[in-house]
């Protein structure tokens, strides 16, 4: 599981920096990449990185602010001539589908793949066997969403030296250990496989947060996160601008992260005032409350590890 920043820029394109659109890969888990926001370009931006357009199969737009959405008609039709078959589901607010549907209509684009569209409410918007994503309001001038992936556990890992040392030896019965079975052997042993793992592995929890004020629900859905993904459009003496604008400073994005227990705060959704230089100073701020933060750059990847023990070894 990783990020891919696509873009990290507010509003409107910068030469350092493209309108907003993240990808989460989730090439181990599911063979697939979740796209979060498709703002103008997102295609082009992901010709530079290894995204593949055809694994993408869902997009959750937090809002429909233009620098989150104008991308997309442009990568639904190019998703069909970069091999995409296989179906695609979007969610967002209530008004995405029309904006989807006209556009493609419009300009008769036609796809060739199954294109689903789901107006969200406050909840739990998607939930299988690996993963559940919820959703709840923040505070901005559009009705906009922030979204909490939590990743389901996993099984512990087989205890191979303890297996070596009971005379068993690497084989297919490792596989049926692993997966909790009880095995039965050859000289009437019986092993319960839940003797043979350790504790499960706790599931990863992300949190990607659309243009918001400083709100509780922010901090709700960021509660434990390994990652929380939060807007900084403005520096720190700006609070009274981002509040009229509907945004966040790099202090209330550290703020929030301290609050909600996160293990570290990535900072995106940067004003084009900002730039290369002026950003370090953004990152200062934020570090002052919240020392785990980085600043996204556009194409940045960043590893979401599974375990304390590689999280650890990265440090």
């Amino acid at each position: 599981m990783d990020f891919v920043f696509l873009g990290t820029g507010a509003g409107v394109p910068a030469k350092g920096r493209n309108v907003t659109s993240i990808a989460l890969q989730l090439l181990e888990e599911r063979g697939a990449v979740w796209l979060f926001d498709c703002g103008e370009a997102t295609q082009h931006q992901i010709l530079s990185t290894p995204v593949k357009p055809r694994k993408i199969e869902k997009i959750f737009i937090t809002h429909l602010h233009g620098d989150h959405i104008f991308g997309l008609p442009g990568f639904l039709g190019s998703r069909s001539f970069q091999g995409g078959t296989s179906e695609l589901i979007i969610y967002g607010p209530k008004g995405i589908s029309e904006f989807i549907h006209t556009s493609l209509r419009m300009s008769e684009t036609h796809l060739k793949y199954p294109l689903k569209v789901i107006e969200i409410e406050e909840g739990i918007v998607f939930e299988d066997h690996q993963f559940t994503v919820e959703a709840k309001l923040l505070e901005h001038a559009l009705p906009t969403y922030g979204f909490r992936i939590t990743e389901q556990d996993r099984p512990g890992m087989l205890k191979a030296e303890k297996l070596r040392e009971d005379g068993i030896s690497p084989g297919p019965l490792y596989r049926k250990l692993k997966q909790g079975e009880t095995v039965h052997l050859e000289d009437g042993r019986i092993l319960n496989g839940a003797d043979y793992l350790d504790e499960p592995q706790k599931g990863r929890i992300i949190t990607i947060l659309g243009d918001t004020r400083l709100c509780e629900n922010a901090a709700i859905l960021a509660k434990n996160a390994d990652y929380l993904v939060h807007e900084a459009t403005f520096a720190a003496e700006e609070e009274r601008m981002a509040h009229d604008y509907w945004h966040s400073t790099t202090r209330q994005a550290a703020f929030t992260a301290k609050k909600a227990g996160a293990q570290n705060l990535i900072l995106t959704h940067i004003s084009s005032r900002y730039t290369n230089e002026a950003a370090k100073q953004l990152l200062i701020e934020a570090k002052e409350i919240f020392p785990r933060t980085m600043i996204a750059e556009d194409l940045m990847m960043v590893k979401i590890l599974l375990n304390p023990q590689e999280r650890k070894q990265s440090e």
